[in-house]
């Protein structure tokens, strides 16, 4: 309970409001993993966990520009969020609790990299001079910059990460261990040392493990769930998770929701 992950909340702050209150003790801090969708700045929507005194970390997932420019500086942008700025977690390890927490925020995208091909791109800086051939208007080649060069996994943070240590890496990707997941997520975190990887996108509850002890856990959308992988409160109906595949297997004591 010292620390908990949220899954995709998709403005569902509702369900994070009914989980909290049944909380007693509540935890230290709580990590958001990603699809947060703000229409308003972060630390207002979150006011149900800081209010609280429970400390926000989060990454960002696919949906986080859906709503264009002005709903991706609601989560990111310091001058609206002086409270939850500092709890962003992609590109960076923070100790959390005494646990140290990696974070990799959005989805492979194939103009940019999609594992187990090879980059195409490595670098955002890249992205105006590979987009300029395009037959767009400038204002549509501007949006395509902003959405891949906000949410896409980019080569150069996931290059960083692989040199850093962790005991979690929390993703909105999957890795391997859901059937759409991807094997790069694991490779990241056996490299940098983690035991665990939590992710969100989705929407399912389940605990895996693999042959050499890596552990996955994945959180369906506005569930809480703790790092030992217990439900705290439901969100979202989830999705089926299916066939786990590449020698991942269930945790003989999970079931999934």
């Amino acid at each position: 309970m010292t620390i908990i992950f949220i899954g995709d909340i998709h403005q569902q702050w509702h369900s994070v409001e009914r989980g909290l209150a049944s909380l007693d003790p509540l935890p230290q801090a709580a990590v958001l993993l990603g699809d947060i969708q703000c229409e308003r700045p972060l630390d207002d929507l979150a006011a149900p966990l800081l209010d609280r005194g429970i400390d926000v970390h989060w990454i960002f997932g696919n949906h986080d520009n859906d709503g264009g420019p002005e709903m991706w500086a609601n989560l990111v942008e310091p001058d609206r969020n002086p409270r939850t700025t500092q709890g962003a977690l992609h590109a960076r390890v923070v100790e959390i609790a005494g646990v140290r927490i990696a974070g990799l925020g959005g989805t492979f995208r194939p103009r940019i990299w999609e594992p187990p091909e090879p980059p195409r791109l490595h670098r955002r800086a890249q992205l105006p001079e590979d987009l300029a051939g395009l037959n767009w208007g400038e204002e549509h080649i501007a949006a395509l910059i902003h959405s891949l060069g906000a949410t896409a996994i980019w080569p150069e943070d996931y290059e960083y990460l692989a040199t850093q240590r962790a005991d979690i890496l929390v993703t909105h990707e999957a890795p391997r261990s859901h059937p759409s997941g991807n094997a790069a997520l694991d490779a990241l975190a056996r490299a940098m040392g983690a035991g665990l990887i939590v992710h969100g996108h989705h929407h399912v509850c389940y605990r895996a493990v693999a042959p050499d002890g890596l552990r996955a856990m994945g959180v369906a959308a506005a569930w809480g769930a703790t790092i030992g992988g217990d439900w705290l409160w439901p969100g979202e109906a989830p999705r089926h998770l299916g066939n786990l595949i590449s020698g991942w297997s269930l945790e003989a004591d999970a079931m999934t929701q």
